[in-house]
């Protein structure tokens, strides 16, 4: 005997799979991660990203127009200046380079979203995301006051949305006191609040010239073995003032994006990293992948496991595949 159910009939053509599709791709939740680099006429291939790039301010207009002419609603700003010291302190400049890259991007697309990602890494010429001591340890609340710099620099420049990725105690509290006082009260902070010291940084620490000189970022960022200690970071980052929440990365930490969307209300966001991207790519020119089904078929499970806003390199080829 046949079951009386067969689910099989809903599935036997597009038309009718895609009428009871549960999950849906759209480029409303879509952001571009961009990294700018301190300079002019800068366009640069990221070798082990392909497709992605460095590029100069001045390049920018042109960039971010064809991303706006794909549907995609923002950006993600991440800077490399020409100057680094033990401080950071190209990160807060009034001229640095993610400042100047704010103001041309509004310049050229005012209604595109920009966010910036704030954290000193990119800044340090030791390469770690905060000041260190004698021992080279990072110290925490000597770093707060610096990120509140840079976010404070980054508002007045005109940023949308600032998001810390630097994963110190307490940052997101002192960046929003650092804004409110500073009159921009009405600016939000997406906050990178279960940031795993991941493997699957590697690609966009070789194209942001971030990568430690010494050590690692273990000491700040989480271990991946862990889902209640994210639990505990989402509620006191919005518990100081976090208006979004992110997951980083994504794929190997769909159960945290999950139980995340399940006990918490403010909105979501995912960041399918550069490893993740890499490996599709890599993957795809060997053959042993199709690329576009690859892609589709991530950014769908992202979704599905509760992101409601996906920071992806795909971002352009998704806006063309779901045209």
């Amino acid at each position: 005997m046949f079951p009386e159910h067969r689910p099989r009939r809903l599935r036997k053509n597009e038309v009718l799979r895609s009428m009871v599709r549960e999950t849906r791709v759209s480029r409303d939740f879509l952001i571009y991660p961009i990294i700018v680099r301190e300079g002019t006429s800068i366009h640069e291939p990221i070798d082990a990203m392909p497709g992605q790039f460095r590029c100069s301010p001045d390049i920018l207009p042109g960039v971010v127009k064809d991303i706006t002419s794909k549907g995609i609603p923002a950006v993600l700003l991440f800077g490399i200046p020409r100057h680094k010291d033990a401080q950071g302190t190209s990160s807060h400049r009034k001229d640095g380079v993610v400042q100047q890259a704010i103001q041309v991007i509004k310049n050229a697309v005012p209604d595109l979203i920009v966010i910036t990602d704030v954290c000193l890494c990119e800044y340090t010429d030791h390469g770690h995301c905060g000041i260190l001591n004698e021992k080279g340890e990072v110290i925490n609340d000597d770093t707060l006051d610096v990120l509140a710099s840079v976010s404070l620099s980054h508002a007045k420049a005109g940023a949308d949305i600032i998001a810390p990725s630097d994963m110190m105690d307490g940052r997101v509290g002192v960046i929003r006191d650092a804004l409110d006082e500073g009159g921009y009260e009405h600016t939000p902070i997406l906050s990178y609040s279960a940031k795993y010291a991941s493997s699957y940084y590697g690609p966009f620490r070789e194209a942001a010239q971030s990568s430690p000189s010494f050590g690692d970022r273990k000491s700040h960022q989480m271990d991946p073995a862990n889902v209640r200690e994210a639990l505990r970071e989402v509620a006191l980052d919005i518990e100081e003032g976090a208006d979004l929440i992110m997951v980083k990365p994504a794929l190997p930490y769909l159960d945290v994006i999950r139980v995340i969307a399940d006990e918490f209300d403010e909105p979501l966001c995912a960041y399918q990293v550069s490893g993740e991207y890499s490996m599709i790519k890599a993957a795809a020119q060997r053959g042993w992948v199709d690329e576009d089904s690859c892609i589709m078929e991530s950014v769908t499970s992202i979704k599905r496991a509760g992101a409601d806003m996906i920071i992806t390199y795909f971002a352009p080829r998704i806006s063309e595949l779901i045209a």
